[in-house]
């Protein structure tokens, strides 16, 4: 299966023994979600995801999903309050001021940066409000267009207003200390809407760990997020289609074609894309899903997705690993269309660092569609070229090596690629036939099959890829 798969963990699969199954079932990422972060706990699951790696063999890497500056209402009355279309309903930032008429939102600027005519959409857009006036202090006036039962605690989104919100909340600032504290192989920082977000983000881990770099996926949920999309892709290390606050911030028949945007550009600068929400949601209380879903789910894997996420499916859901298996299928079934491979990118001279790199992974992918190869093989040190490889999206099979196991967790993320140790490099071809050892142990290839191997020379030595060889595995 090239398609990998992200879960989301929670009380329905946080035990070693679901993690195990599920990593049997298909999982290749785990995300911890730190909108219910519960250290403890986390360290717990992080340990045991670590612990079985270790006995499995596996290199599953694991996700912090930030929770970023999420605007909520407050707490209101246990039945909640029913809004009345054509009812004017109050906001206020003062909680010394709520009263039955009037609720509290949790965003102090929020009067400062509404204007008249501007729209609040409250729990996932369920209910539409248009503001009236605001005194721009406390206080903002808004009539109810499209009402129903408000309960506490519920989102908002503001899909016309420009917000002067700041990209990390409080919390995520001591959620990145602990993220930085433990062995966190992504990170993804919700919200985004400029590439100054994912560069505060990367400079306060640097402030932390010089020495520890962790990627940054750049969730795209925002309508300033899908126009600053090219900016983006070229400042963070992946990006997730965050399809839930997206098809409330724009409208959702545009959802499609921008999922498709994206992963199409994100191929382009050989960046993971993540698709994610509502992959399985009908698996939540049912043992199959919808054939809505299903469609979902291949034409993801169709637009060229790196990855599918499920979250309350697994995280909450009655059934986590049946869920995994199901998903499973359905990628491994649509694997089997042509159409979904060979995606090579053209190497751009100019101003292109990577200029030799790009040539010979570019010429690697066509020699392996040519001559039917077996398998690419990349000798990986940063992770560049083995991304640069999969955004190819080649038919053969891509083993990425490496001596570090944080690097090869990473590379579990990608498309296509089956991560393997190795820590023995000597000189290129003694190195070579010891990678081919190396995989005919593994059962990975056998007699006959035809290798590509791109590396670097002297293989020993990290360096940008500037070698290409073709041969049989003897």
């Amino acid at each position: 299966m090239k398609t990998k798969i992200v879960a989301t963990v929670g009380p329905a699969c946080s035990s070693a023994a679901m993690l195990k199954k599920m990593i049997f079932a298909g999982v290749d990422v785990f995300r911890l979600n730190f909108s219910h972060a519960n250290y403890d706990e986390f360290e717990r699951i992080i340990k045991d995801i670590h612990d079985l790696n270790k006995k499995l063999e596996t290199h599953v890497a694991i996700l912090a999903d930030l929770q970023g500056p999420k605007i909520r209402i407050g707490e209101l009355a246990p039945e909640g309050v029913f809004l009345k279309d054509g009812q004017t309903i109050r906001f206020t930032t003062d909680k010394s001021q709520v009263a039955e008429d009037k609720i509290f939102i949790s965003y102090q600027n929020f009067p400062k940066d509404v204007k008249a005519g501007e729209t609040i959409l409250l729990d996932d857009g369920k209910m539409i409000l248009r503001i009236s006036r605001t005194d721009g202090k406390t206080e903002v006036a808004a009539k109810v267009i499209n009402g129903g039962l408000l309960t506490s605690r519920k989102g908002v989104n503001l899909p016309n207003t420009r917000l002067s919100l700041p990209s990390l909340s409080e919390k995520d600032k001591e959620d990145v200390r602990f993220i930085m504290d433990h062995n966190f192989d992504w990170v993804a920082l919700s919200f985004v809407r400029v590439t100054s977000d994912i560069e505060g983000l990367i400079s306060m881990m640097n402030s932390y760990s010089p020495d520890h770099r962790i990627p940054v996926i750049a969730k795209i949920e925002k309508p300033e997020a899908v126009k600053n999309i090219d900016s983006i892709i070229q400042a963070a290390h992946g990006v997730m289609v965050a399809r839930g606050d997206l098809g409330v911030e724009i409208p959702l028949q545009n959802v499609p074609m921008i999922q498709k945007m994206i992963v199409k550009k994100c191929l382009a600068h050989a960046k993971p894309v993540i698709i994610a929400t509502q992959m399985m949601e009908g698996m939540l209380t049912n043992p199959r899903p919808t054939r809505a879903e299903v469609n979902d789910v291949a034409n993801s894997v169709m637009d060229g997705a790196d990855a599918l996420m499920l979250s309350g499916e697994t995280s909450v859901g009655k059934y986590p690993a049946e869920t995994v298996e199901t998903m499973q299928k359905i990628i491994s079934e649509v694997e089997q269309y042509d159409g979904i491979y060979h995606k090579n990118h053209v190497p751009v001279i100019k101003n292109n660092l990577h200029f030799i790199s790009d040539s010979i992974i570019y010429s690697g992918c066509n020699v392996a569609r040519e001559a039917k190869a077996k398998a690419i093989v990349s000798v990986a040190s940063s992770g560049y070229s083995t991304a640069k490889i999969s955004s190819h999206r080649p038919k053969a099979t891509i083993f990425g090596f490496a001596n570090n196991n944080a690097i090869l967790r990473r590379l579990n993320l990608l498309w296509g690629v089956k991560p393997v140790f190795f820590d023995r490099y000597f000189h290129t071809d003694q190195t070579i036939n010891d990678l081919i050892a190396e995989l005919r142990q593994k059962g990975l290839v056998q007699s006959g099959d035809l290798l590509v191997h791109i590396s670097n020379m002297p293989i020993n030595q990290p360096g940008k890829s500037n070698m290409l060889k073709l041969g049989y595995v003897e």
